[in-house]
């Protein structure tokens, strides 16, 4: 027996030598090579001892009418032969046979008086030895009747033994259900009868005996038949009520725990069964809806209906008799609306008549709950509450749609889009943290849900870009909007008690004038916005076409400039920087210029920009390195080259290793390559900046800050990074003479880069007065058209060999013709 599993459980499994030992499978080695095992070693071990119990309960059924007739029958045959026969075998006879019967009988008393239907595996296997055994028993007892009968009697008490042994042999259907017992009991008696019959050695026996054998070939067939059939029945029996009991276990379970229930209703539609779990859902006694109808609780839906609801069609499938499979419906409970997802089907009675729907019914309202949640979040902005860009494709879609349909001249045929973008929210984020920046763009939100008109909506598309739709309404409606939304956006925030003040950029498109789908709309309201932060931030700006063609001329110039540099129409040239005290060319600076074959040159002005956005800067700027450097190679050794440099590239970890492999390369000494940088890169002040500034100085490349005086100029970057010269702006140069003011500044940025031993170099010199008074103030170089304007590289050595002549005023009339 499996220690895991008790004896009797249902699957228990015995072990095979114990199997092998059941009188009721075996009956002795013998007896098993003589009739074999038992059909019930085929059987499943879960079912083998509840058949093994179900054939030993019917076989004790009758076991104590069996008993008083073998009693009855040991008596009469004592009684028959007591003039004729021994009265010691006799006497035997009816001992044995009484004392077998009392034993069977007690036994069969003890065994449903102490276990009953709950009859271990051990007690049914003993039963059944027992029960074999005493058949087995009391087989041989009857089998010497015959034997010590037959041949001895006359003709009446002959007949009279034949017919004794014709009914014991009939005794074996009553215990058939086992048939091991069965024939335990039968083949002694059988046997003991053909030797009865041998023993009389008479003609008449011969002919007893083929009788006998038919008989007890019929009955050994039939009582082999009938315990199949028994067996049958019982294990069929027993199938039956294991599969009640796990469909019961498991509809209990079901309807116990899971979140769906069962249903059932009459043919009229009314409840009849109603789990307890419906009830709970439902929010209604069981005893309620028992009284209630299928109809009846549909028809307490909310009204009106929701559109997901679908009660009409299930209560059309009812009232046709039709199945349904998983229709959703909403009924108002006392605990307030539940969303019901029910199946069902017809079912017939016995003679085929519809007697109502069964089917299975689940509570789905935390999932519609869900879902509705869900639904929200894919059309809203988590941090803001306004509707995300999922949402705006989809109204805009709708919008530019209605608008193309909508003649041009109704008043409603508008779409406006406002493209917002905040000014100055990084610096709020950076300076103040991410949570406030979040706070702050929940306030924006809050601001504009506030002044918006009813026919506008606003979304959040991601980051601080922010779009309104305005609907219905002309352009002069949008702008209006436009400058409410300024005004809004750039009034001061509190945020955890630190003030913060933003602005916001805005470009403006309509629909059908400007675009008919969202793409389009919100691409040139981009244009729009563009030109707004390029304007001067804090504005509006509406779409006009330009803004297009500027658009596709970037992405032209883009795509020809790479094009260019491979084919080698770019190239550099070079603009002397001539020393303000002996007129001497000091250095050179390159410039960048491309001439498109059949299209003309190109700005710088234009270029820089469009490269510095695609990247394709630093592919640029290590061009110009090494192309400078392998000319400059070919330079007095006193000149120095100068090169401009994007901040772009500047600020990559690898620009020191760029420089070093050029020099490298060119064969250039360090200390005569001028890097020119601007203030700009210092606003992102990354470690790589430092890292490539100190690593520059420390190789003896010279470093040169540009356009000093304009833009983010500040002279706290002259004491905090290593510069050795400044250019002064041409802004201060051009209105020299005019400007005393313009005068006062340069004195002032002679005095500070003397002092920290910076060169300067003032940029736009075009006059001899200016050259006379720059020259004053100790400027130490200069460079502008007073000397020349930027030349190709073939003309630099005989440019620098006439250059320190320009200060002569005789060859002031070759300086104005250059």
């Amino acid at each position: 027996m499996s220690p895991e599993m008790p004896a009797g459980a249902p699957g228990a499994v015995e072990p095979a030598a114990r199997r092998g030992t059941w009188p009721g499978r075996r009956a002795g080695s013998l007896l098993g090579r003589l009739f074999g095992p038992d059909a019930d070693d085929a059987l499943p071990n879960r079912y083998r001892l509840q058949v093994r119990a179900g054939l030993l309960d019917e076989t004790l059924k009758l076991a104590t009418y069996s008993a008083v007739t073998h009693l009855i029958i040991a008596l009469a045959v004592a009684y028959f032969f007591w003039g004729s026969a021994s009265h010691t075998y006799l006497l035997g006879l009816l001992t044995v046979v009484a004392t077998l019967i009392t034993a069977a009988t007690y036994a069969t008393y003890l065994y449903w008086r102490t276990h009953g239907d709950t009859a271990s595996a051990l007690t049914v296997r003993w039963g059944c030895r027992i029960s074999a055994g005493l058949a087995f028993a009391l087989g041989l007892a009857w089998a010497t009747m015959p034997v010590v009968l037959f041949a001895p009697s006359g003709g009446d008490a002959r007949l009279l033994v034949v017919a004794i042994m014709a009914g014991l042999i009939s005794d074996a259907y009553v215990v058939g259900p086992l048939l091991s017992v069965s024939y335990l009991f039968a083949v002694p008696v059988i046997v003991g009868s053909f030797v009865g019959l041998a023993r009389s050695g008479e003609p008449v026996a011969l002919s007893i005996g083929l009788l006998l054998v038919v008989y007890a070939i019929f009955v050994v067939t039939s009582v082999s038949r009938m315990s199949r059939l028994s067996r049958q029945r019982i294990l069929d029996r027993v199938r039956v009520e294991d599969q009640n009991e796990t469909i019961g276990l498991l509809l209990n379970a079901f309807e116990a725990n899971a979140s769906d229930w069962l249903w059932e209703t009459d043919e009229t539609g009314r409840f009849q069964h109603v789990s307890t779990r419906m009830a709970d859902v439902l929010a209604r006694p069981v005893e309620t809806l028992q009284r209630a109808s299928f109809p009846a609780l549909l028809a307490g839906r909310a009204e009106p209906r929701p559109e997901a609801d679908q009660s009409a069609d299930l209560l059309d499938r009812l009232r046709r008799g039709g199945a349904f499979h998983q229709h959703l419906i909403a009924v108002d409970t006392p605990a307030g609306r539940r969303w019901l997802r029910l199946s069902g089907k017809p079912f017939l009675d016995q003679k085929g008549r519809f007697a109502g729907f069964r089917g299975v019914g689940s509570d789905v309202t935390e999932a519609r709950r869900a879902e509705a949640h869900i639904a929200y979040l894919a059309t809203r902005d988590p941090m803001t509450g306004l509707s995300n860009r999922v949402m705006f494709h989809e109204v805009a879609s709708e919008a530019c749609a209605a608008a193309a349909q909508t003649s041009p001249q109704a008043s409603d045929a508008t779409v406006s889009l406002l493209y917002l973008d905040l000014d100055g929210f990084k610096t709020v984020n950076d300076s103040i943290g991410h949570a406030a920046g979040d706070a702050l763009l929940g306030q924006v939100a809050d601001r504009l849900r506030a002044l918006l008109p009813a026919d506008a909506q606003a979304f959040r598309l991601g980051g601080d870009e922010f779009a309104i739709l305005q609907r219905g309404r002309d352009g002069a409606a949008a702008q209006r909007l436009a400058e409410a939304t300024i005004g809004a956006l750039r009034e001061p925030y509190l945020i955890d008690g630190v003030r913060a003040e933003i602005g916001v950029s805005i470009g403006i498109a309509g629909a059908p004038a400007d675009a008919t789908v969202p793409e389009d709309l919100l691409r040139k309201a981009d244009l729009a916005l563009y030109s707004a932060k390029q304007g001067g931030k804090g504005r509006w700006r509406g779409f006009v076409r330009d803004l297009e063609v500027r658009v596709q001329r970037r992405h032209e110039l883009d795509e020809a400039m790479r094009r260019a540099l491979a084919d080698g129409e770019m190239a550099l040239h070079y603009q002397p920087l001539v020393s303000l005290q002996d007129g001497q060319v000091v250095g050179c600076e390159a410039l960048l210029r491309w001439a498109r074959p059949g299209l003309g040159p190109v700005s710088p002005a234009e270029l820089i920009p469009i490269a510095e956005g695609t990247g394709f800067i630093v592919t640029i700027g290590r061009w110009a390195l090494r192309r400078a450097c392998a000319e400059a190679v070919t330079w007095p050794a006193s000149l120095r080259v100068a090169v401009n440099v994007s901040s772009v590239h500047f600020r990559r970890p690898d620009f020191f290793a760029d420089v070093a492999a050029v020099l490298t390369e060119t064969g250039l000494a360090a200390n005569r390559l001028e890097i020119e940088i601007t203030e700009s890169i210092f606003l992102a002040n990354t470690p790589h900046v430092l890292d490539n500034l100190h690593s520059l100085r420390a190789l003896g490349v010279r470093i040169a800050l540009d356009d000093f005086g304009t833009g983010y100029s500040s002279l706290s970057y002259l004491t905090q990074f290593p510069v050795d010269k400044i250019k002064i702006d041409r802004a201060f140069v051009r209105d020299l003479s005019s400007r005393p003011e313009c005068l006062t500044v340069i004195e002032a940025i002679m005095v500070i880069a003397r002092d920290l031993r910076i060169d300067v170099t003032v940029e736009g010199v075009e006059t001899e007065q200016q050259a006379d008074l720059l020259r004053l103030r100790r400027c130490n170089s200069a460079q502008g058209f007073l000397y020349s304007p930027a030349r190709p590289p073939e003309e630099i050595p005989g440019l620098i060999a006439r250059l320190p002549r320009a200060a002569l005023p005789t060859e002031r009339a070759v300086r104005a013709v250059a």
